[in-house]
């Protein structure tokens, strides 16, 4: 079925064979595939597409192309609005009905509902394509797409749809910006490029002119046919047009073949060139200020020259090619593009047309102090910031240039005339008015350049917007934040204090503000005490006001200092204080504070042994940030995945790493990018993917080579040491751990983790024959369990024990590893509970008890299998195997429905209510295309073939889980 933007093509094909025979085999594929296709301009691009498309069609299936625009580069996610806007406008309200919420943020047709971040963005419209599937969907000019648009095709490339759907996307190799080729790059993509014509091409192509225009033409099509049409090669060299050079000659051509048009004509292709490619004839009588009945006539000349070209969309037109529609807009006046630009604006305007669709025209014609353009454009970067950051940036800086200087009288930024100060008021009243409506526009900028990673343009915003705002204390605590993830450390702390110096007080929120600040950065260069102590200022400054969420705040960021630190009874009690508090707190008291608040709270009770509090503050916290469209906060996401990790509910914890790394990547924020790879990491070797755990490993330790010692570093050293000794290199993996951790006792690694750390050097040394090193490591393992009294550290020291003892006393190994598991079963470990188990079974395997060893051998498996920790299984199904067992462990009803991750046992529960794959999208807000995958894996992991079947396991499963005993599993 033919796509509403479908283009045909009014050129024959010729030569191609090659890319033709490639572009049949990808049509030919099942599942998600893509095509990249290069090549300079007018060597032949849009008209291969042009040909996929038609034989795409042919095929049957969806077809939809839409090209991106040189002069339009602002608008978010143009280039896909242009392939899908029109066709999801004429869809029937049944089938917009199961498509998710957020695709209105990116599509005019559909309507916007709520606030919605990038990444959520991305995952809608990967259901969108699923749900439109079987798709060919087809981008031209590709390397013009805005940031918005180049940032959705690399998550689509990263996270492809499930479903058969070919993706086309066409670009000019000199032309695409570094993030697009880094994309296409990463991603399984078929390249096609294109070279010029042969001589026997070029006569198939053009006639009997190829022999006198074929050298002049390089074999570039566009060229050969431009020389022909004009019939003669004049000059030499080659000139520039939009960034790219064209031969002499046949920009010699294109002028000749424009000035044969009337002198209405010329003026209606100008005013095109401004109103857009494609364009609208009516904006584009208004850009050239022609009547709209000469305009018509105009355009039908322009028709039959070839130089436009109609659209399968009703009134809308495109320039034969885009260097045609860039040699006209060259060619204007400058004075009258200025007025043309101006009229656009105005005809947007009138039609009711949205700020960012018109300040394309406002931000090219508006003049220095004009307060309704800078209106115009602060409303068009308000509206982008969440969507498309960069977009956003890039016109905050636009307004800033036109505003007024903050000196100067008038009006701050982004006002009307009804908000201008009265007519009695003084030039100071209206000066600081606009100063501290810059300083507002700067913060503004700072935040969006800050989301698209562009780290030191944030910082420099937000220093000149504090110039102008020195009192502004969030606005400071902003700027240290940034001057921290930049590496300054010592900068943002002398800011911090300074700030601190200049209050009245050390009570109110400003001062505990800029206390947890402080704490923040204490917590980062791992001054644990420090961290304390400026919590505790923070919560003293805080009850003086009453700043519950403040409140929150410090105590959570002492809870997690104390367990850092090692200084567990200080810990346990600002947990307990800070549990209260966050108990009994509506969700709107804690939003401005979930990073501090939530995530400090929630880490705290992870390291302290309290995993069913931990869980339920993280998945609090993780609900309030996307309820309150806050988007997806990579802190909480660590931790989420991290919790989930210990308690092996892996699938849950893969699914928000993955997410979290995604949205890491989108926002350029390269130390959430490594928390959350080291997360990922720790997460892929607790199910027993160890390449995985070591790609992940490996990528979080090249972004922090060179940065200093942190968190982020001890974390990434643990995860990568892991994973060499699980390839096969101890010594690799001793060398990283003892390099991240700060030598023998491993000082930087914080809190139970370095009991964890502990325990993987033990085993790193024993690997490498090193007895009395790894008997070294074993002790100072459980001299830090015994100092920090958590079962869960006296568990990993056990097993650093059990496996020092294990090729000597077998039967204490096995007695080691035992109380090991039963720790951490209490802890509510269950993954490090079965490896322990696994490690008690080789044993008593080594004792020579092979019933002992087969039966804790037989529970790992078990528990291997219900956590989904297949690796692990695997290894113990190996050591059965050993001992001629095999795995006789039967999966009950609750253990299969432990496999599924959390969003599959939600569509599990309403397949139990009866409900329909239409009415469960409706109610999570997925494609019926999404909810179909989810049953198809549900149906595999719960070894059923129906709906009805997925029923009676569910049913079954939630049965047993509620007259199993308390405490029991």
């Amino acid at each position: 079925m033919l796509g509403s933007t479908m283009r045909v093509s009014a050129e024959p094909l010729v030569g191609r064979g090659a890319e033709l025979a490639a572009l049949e085999d990808l049509l030919g594929r099942r599942g998600f595939c893509t095509v990249e296709i290069v090549g300079e301009p007018g060597i032949g691009k849009t008209r291969l597409l042009a040909e996929l498309e038609a034989r795409a069609d042919r095929r049957g299936g969806l077809v939809l192309s839409g090209s991106a625009s040189e002069l339009e580069r602002d608008l978010p996610f143009g280039v896909w609005v242009d392939a899908l806007d029109e066709y999801l406008h004429g869809l029937e309200p049944r089938r917009l009905a199961g498509l998710p919420d957020e695709l209105g943020h990116v599509f005019p047709a559909l309507p916007a509902v709520g606030a919605v971040d990038r990444y959520r963005l991305h995952r809608a419209v990967g259901a969108l394509l699923e749900e439109l599937a079987p798709l060919t969907l087809v981008l031209d000019d590709v390397h013009w797409a805005d940031p918005g648009s180049i940032e959705l095709l690399s998550a689509l490339l990263r996270r492809p749809p499930d479903a058969p759907v070919l993706l086309a996307v066409a670009v000019r190799p000199r032309q695409m910006p570094d993030r697009l080729a880094a994309a296409l790059e990463r991603g399984a993509v078929t390249r096609l490029d294109l070279t010029g014509l042969s001589l026997s091409e070029a006569r198939e192509l053009v006639g009997e002119p190829a022999e006198a225009v074929f050298a002049a033409s390089g074999g570039n099509p566009l060229y050969l046919r431009q020389l022909a049409r004009a019939g003669v090669v004049t000059g030499a060299g080659a000139v520039e047009l939009g960034g790219v050079e064209v031969p002499r000659a046949v920009a010699a051509a294109l002028g000749s073949e424009l000035a044969l048009l009337s002198a209405d004509a010329r003026s209606a292709l100008a005013g095109a060139a401004v109103a857009g490619d494609p364009f609208e004839p009516e904006l584009a009588a208004a850009a050239a200020a022609l009547e709209e009945a000469r305009l018509m006539t105009a355009l039908d000349e322009l028709l039959a020259a070839d130089l436009v070209r109609g659209t399968d969309v009703p009134r809308r037109f495109r320039f034969r090619h885009p260097l045609v529609r860039r040699a006209v807009y060259e060619s204007t006046p400058a004075g009258w593009r200025l007025g043309a630009h101006e009229r656009n604006a105005a005809a947007l305007a009138a039609r009711g047309a949205t700020a960012a669709e018109r300040a394309h025209h406002v931000e090219r014609s508006a003049r220095v102090g004009d307060l309704a353009a800078v209106a115009v454009l602060r409303e068009a970067a308000d509206e982008m910031a969440l969507r498309a950051p960069s977009s956003a940036a890039r016109l905050y800086a636009a307004a800033l240039r036109l505003a007024p200087a903050a000196s100067a009288a008038g009006a701050p930024p982004g006002v009307t005339a009804a908000d201008l100060p009265p007519a009695g008021a003084t030039a100071a009243t209206s000066s600081a008015a606009a100063t501290s409506a810059r300083a507002d526009l700067l913060a503004a900028l700072a935040e969006t350049r800050m989301a698209a990673g562009e780290w030191r343009e944030a910082h420099a915003a937000t220093l000149e917007a504090l110039a102008l705002a020195p009192g502004d204390v969030p606005l400071l605590a902003r700027c240290a934040a940034l001057e921290h993830l930049l590496g300054r450390h010592q900068e943002a702390t002398a800011r911090l204090e300074a700030g601190l110096r200049a209050l009245p007080g050390e009570d109110g929120p400003a001062a505990a503000l800029l206390q947890l600040s402080l704490a923040r950065n204490a917590f980062y260069a791992m001054d644990y005490a420090a961290m304390r102590d400026r919590a505790r200022r923070a919560l003293a400054a805080a009850r003086t006001t009453d700043g519950q969420g403040l409140m929150a705040s410090a105590l959570g960021l002492m809870a997690l200092a104390g367990a850092f630190s090692g200084d567990v009874p200080a810990a346990l009690a600002a947990r307990e204080e800070a549990a209260a508090l966050a108990d009994v707190l509506p969700a709107a008291a804690l939003v401005r504070h979930l990073d501090l608040a939530m995530v400090g709270l929630a880490g705290a009770e992870i390291l302290l042994d309290r995993p069913d509090a931990a869980s339920r503050h993280i998945e609090r916290a993780l609900a309030i940030a996307e309820a309150s469209g806050q988007g997806l906060f990579l802190p909480i996401l660590f931790w989420t995945g991290t919790i989930r990790t210990m308690l092996g509910r892996l699938r849950e914890a893969i699914e928000v790493f993955d997410v979290a790394i995604e949205s890491a990547r989108v926002g350029g924020h390269a130390q959430g990018l490594a928390w959350n790879l080291f997360g990922r990491s720790f997460a892929a070797s607790a199910v027993g993917d160890h390449a995985t755990a070591l790609t992940t490993a490996r990528e979080g330790a090249q972004l922090l080579a060179g940065a200093e010692p942190s968190f982020p570093t001890t974390g990434t050293g643990h995860a990568l040491a892991a994973a060499l000794l699980a390839d096969g290199d101890p010594a690799g993996a001793e060398a990283a751990l003892l390099e991240a951790g700060g030598g023998e006792g491993l000082p930087r690694v914080p809190g139970r983790w370095r009991a964890d750390s502990l325990e993987l050097l033990t085993r790193t040394r024993l690997a490498q024959q090193r007895r009395d090193d790894a008997a070294r490591s074993a002790a100072l393992a459980q001299a830090w369990a015994e100092h920090l009294g958590l079962g869960s550290a006296g568990a990993m020291a056990d097993r650093a024990a059990a496996a020092l003892a294990l090729a000597g006393d077998s039967a204490e190994a096995a007695r080691l590893a035992l109380r090991s598991a039963a720790a951490f079963e209490a802890c509510g470990a269950p993954v490090q509970a079965a490896l322990s188990r696994l490690l008690a079974g080789q044993a008593f395997a080594a004792h020579g008890d092979a019933e002992r060893a087969a039966a804790e051998l037989e529970q790992a498996a078990e528990r291997f299998e219900r956590h989904d920790a297949s690796g692990h299984r695997d290894a113990a199904e190996r050591e059965l195997r050993r001992l001629g067992r095999r795995s006789r462990y039967r999966r009950s009803g609750a253990s299969e429905i432990g496999s599924l991750t959390e969003r599959e046992l939600q569509v599990a529960r309403l397949v139990v209510d009866r409900r329909t794959n239409a009415e469960i999208a409706a109610e999570l807000y997925l494609s019926t295309k999404t909810v179909e995958t989810h049953l198809r894996n549900l149906f595999h992991k719960l070894g059923v073939s129906s709906r009805v079947e997925v029923a009676r396991v569910v049913e079954r499963a939630l049965s047993e889980s509620a007259s199993a005993p308390s405490g029991a599993g």
